[in-house]
């Protein structure tokens, strides 16, 4: 791709040079990691690209086409899709969800059981309001926190959105027979919320979620690489994954050849299921970036995206105070979350770099990306690492990034 001139748009090129040489040295030489792609952008405009490493166990090297399981990074795009319903009219945030998924309606909260024994009668509970999944507030979780039997009941019904389910229906009335962490609105656990959400979207739509992303969100804005699946005239491009194994290189986990990823799913995942590019999540934080719109095409309204990115926990708490999940892809300290997306609320208590308002997420595999909107700035960040919380490389990337900065609008 071609790249606009850094130095115009406010960077030193020098410095901007120090992503690779440093992501190289610290993550591919070492063999931390197989390979990344990162892209750096200003006022929409790519000005860094780094490239580098290998997309697959035989040694094809990672290319700028290379497709990616970005996972978790499915869920801004599932919340925008869910958001231009709201736009139209079709749904509130302060909506019941059972006005969408009746299934809901007994729902309560955890008393005890789980396990090897039934689940106790679960303590009756406030209605979920749409807002609350949106923003991880619904008292759902993951089986991945692995901290309790509700946990433990998400991973034995494989509920964390897999892409074997049986489909939509299956997959809400399975949630449906699970208690709650917590009442909703009393806490915030990430969870399989966007999943639920994607349901909705569906539901509310009468498309499945990859068909109404598909004609309103990526085709709109040239998304072509973005699906639940790797076509087979695509999968030469498809990346590997890799594990990590402490004190021994990355382990092949899912091998391209072989990936689950090649079939169209059974359910798909709002929360986690879909394949992407670095050039087409790109032109998605373009849009964000833009104020909801890219290129001619508006896909949000301003005001709508900046309901979203602003800090809905209560009482303008940070995820430190109010956060009951042992995992996510949040940073915690210092940030706060909107309507799908991570929101840096205190650059000073994060302790790295950025604005006020910047927004982000990543996905499992280790992908990330942030927007800036006071320095019109966002990154896209793309490997294929499982779990994502074992190296720094986000918050070392965002450093890099605003250090090799010249020129602040704030």
């Amino acid at each position: 791709m071609q790249l606009a001139d850094a130095a115009a748009l406010g960077f030193e090129p020098d410095r901007l040079d120090r992503i690779g040489v440093f992501l190289d040295q610290t993550y591919v030489a070492p063999g931390r990691l197989p390979g990344y792609d990162v892209l750096v952008a200003r006022d929409g405009e790519a000005v860094y690209r780094h490239t580098s490493g290998k997309a697959r166990a035989d040694g094809t090297p990672l290319a700028g086409d290379t497709i990616f399981r970005i996972a978790s990074m499915t869920k801004p795009l599932t919340s925008v899709a869910f958001m231009m319903l709201v736009e139209e009219g079709k749904v509130a945030l302060d909506d019941p969800v059972t006005n969408v998924l009746p299934e809901f309606a007994a729902l309560g909260v955890y008393t005890g059981g789980g396990g090897e024994v039934d689940f106790s009668p679960p303590r009756p509970a406030p209605p979920m309001r749409m807002i609350d999944l949106i923003s991880h507030q619904s008292g759902l979780t993951y089986g991945i926190q692995n901290r309790t039997n509700v946990d433990a009941a998400y991973r034995k019904g494989r509920l964390d959105g897999h892409a074997s389910l049986p489909g939509n229906d299956h997959f809400i009335a399975e949630l449906a027979q699970i208690p709650l962490e917590f009442e909703p609105g009393q806490g915030w656990n990430y969870s399989v919320g966007t999943d639920v959400l994607g349901v909705i979207v569906s539901r509310l739509s009468g498309m499945s979620l990859g068909e109404f992303l598909r004609t309103r969100i990526f085709d709109p804005l040239g998304m072509t690489d973005t699906g639940f699946h790797c076509p087979d005239d695509k999968a030469h491009r498809l990346a590997d994954a890799w594990a990590y194994k402490a004190g021994q290189p990355p382990q092949l986990f899912d091998p391209a050849e072989k990936s689950g990823t090649r079939r169209v799913p059974r359910f798909e995942s709002g929360g986690g299921g879909l394949l992407s590019t670095t050039q087409d999540y790109h032109r998605f934080c373009r849009m964000l970036a833009g104020g909801g719109a890219a290129d001619g095409v508006r896909i949000l309204s301003p005001k709508t995206l900046q309901l979203m990115t602003a800090n809905h926990l209560p009482g303008g708490a940070d995820l430190t105070q109010v956060s009951r999940a042992l995992f996510s892809e949040a940073y915690n300290a210092g940030a706060g979350f909107g309507l799908g997306f991570g929101v840096t609320i205190d650059p000073a208590r994060a302790l790295v770099p950025g604005s006020a308002g910047e927004f982000y997420w990543g996905g499992i595999f280790s992908t990330a990306f942030f927007v800036d909107p006071v320095e019109k700035v966002h990154a896209v960040f793309m490997t294929q690492l499982y779990p994502s919380f074992i190296y720094p490389i986000r918050r070392q990337l965002k450093t890099l990034i605003y250090a090799a900065l010249a020129t602040s609008r704030a």
